[in-house]
């Protein structure tokens, strides 16, 4: 890692490790050169996570996620956009909940979960015969099995049970079928319980390292994994280390969080990092060092974007409803008549006649942050903020209220609210529940979460039933028909698709 960004081993990714494929399970054992002649230094083994990490910026086919699909899209905050139905046509008709069992988008989401378990296991198989001072060993071993969790998070949050690949597959064990959704969620506790035993506080890495995932990133996911699960008193026990560690506070301007220098700031927990000059392009994009995120969700017209992600009334309606209008709205989405950056005012006439009245904001670049060279639509440069500590103080709300323990629920709640000069909430039982839940939609609006905050709360139904989302069927998105194909039946479709 160089200057705060993720520094990918190319030609050692080529080296080592098959591209992925429409079939997760379709790797070629380890062999060759890479057996032989690799994994014997310490560089080695700081090669082999790297490349594991270069998964994380994996977008587009045949292997990618945009987390926006699926927290964003298919929630109430908003809708597909782009420049008609038929842009992304699969897309529209998984947020109305009628989506194909075959399509890309999830098959992307797939297969680049499983590249980079399939990377985290070979580094957990081969850094161990490493001869290499201790502590580095154990934090490698750590960043590799947190990779990992992480993979089998979005798929366990995404598919419920998916295969199992707790190691290397050999040949005759790659038509796995599913495991259980407990399963795997036991697996992903494990990754993390261990991985936070061994990974580095955040103060521990170098500046050249800045970036790379810490002991507080893995106690965050698991608070997180510990919500999902309903253990609330483990959530909050969990969210407390990582409060009490004095690593991350909450910045002052929740304005610049988004900014460029605002990347890797004090709270940021987990953020997977991008760079404007990678030089990627369209298609594959494997060893792609560039968001594609900020192209697809800016803007059409003067301002060079596609207009996915496009924020509803509903969630702007939502930043008012305590009487005033929320100083995070301003933050959070482009209004008509507001300057977009540097690249001009936000008109309905200069985005092309499309009739949408707000843009997200959140992973908006300027015209002067854009790749100084080549194609720069595939190359933005704004890191993914997966876990902020503002995210983190809402997790240990929420884990406090559950608990019974409504004092230390407001008082995280309304440090989050404190830091944008709203009052404090007083309320007690649901209501102080439902207050958590609002902030959590306003705070980490347009940021992924929505989606699953309501699936994981059993809100879905009531909140996106008038979307066409069906109870026991849409908390879970389906399986790829082309995985279950491809394993001769081993997998099985999820209830209702």
């Amino acid at each position: 890692m160089t200057n705060s960004k993720l520094t990918v081993l190319f030609i050692f990714i080529v080296i080592c490790f098959s591209a992925c494929t429409k079939d997760f399970l379709e790797k070629s054992p380890i062999i060759g050169i890479t057996e032989e002649n690799f994994y014997r230094t310490e560089a080695d083994a700081i090669a082999g996570v790297n490349a594991a990490y270069a998964t994380l910026q994996f977008q587009m086919s045949e292997a990618g996620h945009f987390r926006w699909f699926w927290g964003d899209i298919m929630s109430d905050d908003a809708i597909k956009g782009g420049s008609s139905d038929n842009d992304a046509n699969d897309l529209l008709q998984l947020e109305t909940f009628k989506g194909p069992t075959n399509t890309d988008h999830l098959e992307a989401e797939w297969s680049a979960d499983y590249e980079g378990i399939y990377r985290a296991n070979v580094v957990l198989e081969k850094v161990p015969g490493i001869e290499m001072d201790a502590k580095l060993k154990a934090r490698i071993l750590g960043e590799a099995k947190f990779i990992r969790a992480w993979n089998y998070y979005n798929l366990v949050t995404i598919f419920g049970g998916v295969p199992l690949a707790d190691r290397v597959l050999a040949p005759s064990e790659y038509n796995i079928p599913r495991a259980t959704a407990d399963q795997i969620w036991d697996f992903i506790e494990k990754d993390l319980k261990e991985a936070s035993a061994d990974l580095w506080a955040r103060s521990e890495y170098a500046p050249d390292d800045l970036g790379r995932i810490t002991k507080g990133a893995a106690q965050s996911l698991l608070a997180k994994t510990y919500l999902w699960r309903k253990k609330y008193a483990e959530a909050k026990t969990t969210a407390e280390l990582v409060i009490n560690s004095n690593e991350y506070i909450l910045v002052n301007d929740y304005a610049e969080i988004f900014t460029q220098g605002g990347e890797n700031n004090d709270e940021s927990i987990f953020e997977i990092q991008y760079m404007n000059a990678s030089g990627g392009n369209w298609g594959r994009n494997n060893a792609n060092e560039g968001s594609f995120t900020n192209v697809f969700t800016r803007a059409r017209g003067r301002f060079g974007g596609f207009g996915f992600n496009i924020p509803t009334q509903e969630f702007v309606d939502e930043f008012f409803k305590e009487g005033f209008e929320d100083p995070r709205l301003k933050s959070t989405v482009f209004r008509i008549g507001e300057p977009m950056g540097d690249r001009g005012i936000f008109t309905i006439e200069e985005t092309g006649g499309f009739p949408h009245l707000y843009y997200s904001k959140k992973y908006f670049n300027n015209l002067s942050e854009q790749a100084p060279f080549g194609d720069p639509a595939p190359n933005g440069g704004s890191n993914d903020r997966v876990i902020r500590y503002a995210d983190l103080l809402l997790v240990h709300a929420e884990a406090a209220a559950q608990s019974g323990n409504e004092s230390a629920a407001r008082q995280s709640l309304n440090q989050v609210r404190s830091r944008v000069s709203l009052p404090n909430v007083t309320a007690t039982g649901s209501a102080l529940l439902e207050a958590i839940y609002r902030e959590r939609r306003i705070e980490l609006g347009m940021e992924a979460h929505r989606f699953f905050d309501l699936v994981r709360t059993g809100r879905a139904p009531s909140v996106l039933g008038s979307l066409g989302f069906r109870e026991g069927v849409h908390e879970l998105f389906p399986i790829p028909q082309s995985q279950i194909l491809a394993t001769n039946g081993a997998l099985t479709q999820n209830f209702g698709y």
